[in-house]
């Protein structure tokens, strides 16, 4: 499959050249993904702007009790970008609508198949949206088979004067398909919004990319692992994680920012409990479900991570949800040409 991808990339016009929220970078002077802390004191009011983000894998599995829990009861935040991967039909955005109803409304989805993603904004949102655009990308054939499509969705927004594109995405399974996963992550980046690029228009300030990207980790088994876990030393396993080594190396997620891996790893649970995978294959755990962001714009944008975590107390599919909170400060709100 990477080499169909490279071969669709070369197919690009360059004309067409892709703003590139992923980047390939080559040289010695990467930075890879930043690991950044915590500050749980989030002051809504203040901030410019509050984003509430949520992935998930569903494994086809949905009910009211789970969605709404996911989405939780407090609502401090202007925006709430869901993705899912493996949802069920077209019932999802109902629950979340009929869940969030006092507070927020849908204002922008993006959907291929079972892989979806969800932007809602307060009552009073439209009025604030200066640009919505939605886009999506395929890679590989077979998950489109069986109803489990792997591939990106997304949605460009400017809202408030702030620029932000949040990606949501369902990469390659299995262990040794690093170099695969690195490959759709680079053709994904490079392709969406591609078609109608507009080489005079603002990049966007943020960039928030969310999903199951699937890596998992690398140079352990799954006892050893699971004791540390059992142990709370699963920190110990950063080092394993295929994400932060791939972009350590450069190969992916340059100049993105991710907070600290305090949780256990998302995947694999028996569904309906909390127990790792006790199937024949028994599963070596792996963070395999992340929110990254990058700041496009660091000289007139500041954000603050306010929290990163699982949600252990659903049940309903053999991934937990991840769940982040990015409160956004600018220093100087450009105005657009």
């Amino acid at each position: 499959m990477g080499n169909q991808l490279i071969c669709k990339r070369r197919k690009l016009r360059s004309k067409r050249r892709p703003t590139g929220f992923v980047h390939h970078q080559t040289s010695h002077s990467h930075i890879g993904i930043r690991t950044v802390g915590v500050d749980k004191a989030c002051n809504f009011t203040t901030s410019n702007l509050c984003i509430s983000i949520v992935t998930w894998n569903m494994n086809g599995q949905v009910s009211f009790e789970d969605l709404a829990e996911m989405v939780g009861g407090n609502h401090d935040f202007d925006l709430l970008a869901v993705g899912l991967q493996e949802a069920p039909g077209n019932k999802v955005a109902t629950i979340l609508s009929t869940a969030l109803d006092e507070t927020h409304t849908l204002i922008g989805k993006a959907t291929m198949q079972s892989l979806q993603l969800f932007l809602f904004g307060p009552k009073n949102a439209q009025s604030f949206i200066q640009e919505l655009k939605v886009d999506k990308q395929s890679i590989g054939g077979c998950g489109g088979i069986i109803g489990r499509k792997k591939g990106a969705v997304a949605i460009r927004i400017n809202y408030k004067g702030i620029r932000l594109v949040f990606i949501s995405c369902h990469l390659s399974a299995h262990g040794y398909n690093v170099e695969e996963r690195n490959a759709e992550c680079r053709h994904i980046s490079h392709t969406l919004f591609s078609k109608n690029w507009n080489p005079y228009s603002r990049p966007s300030h943020v960039t928030i990319w969310l999903g199951d990207l699937n890596y998992r980790l690398q140079g352990i088994d799954t006892h050893p692992a699971r004791n540390l876990i059992d142990k709370d030393l699963h920190y110990e396993l950063h080092g394993n994680d295929q994400l932060l080594q791939q972009a350590g190396e450069g190969q992916i997620f340059n100049g993105f920012c991710e907070g600290t891996l305090t949780f256990k790893p998302t995947y694999k649970y028996n569904k309906g409990s909390s127990n790792y995978d006790t199937s024949y294959k028994v599963r070596v755990p792996a963070w395999t479900d992340r929110i990254l962001f990058k700041i496009e714009d660091s000289d007139n944008v500041e954000a603050t991570l306010h929290s990163y975590e699982s949600l252990d107390q659903i049940y309903g599919s053999d991934h937990k949800p991840v769940k982040a909170h990015i409160c956004l400060r600018l220093r100087q709100l450009q105005t657009e040409s």
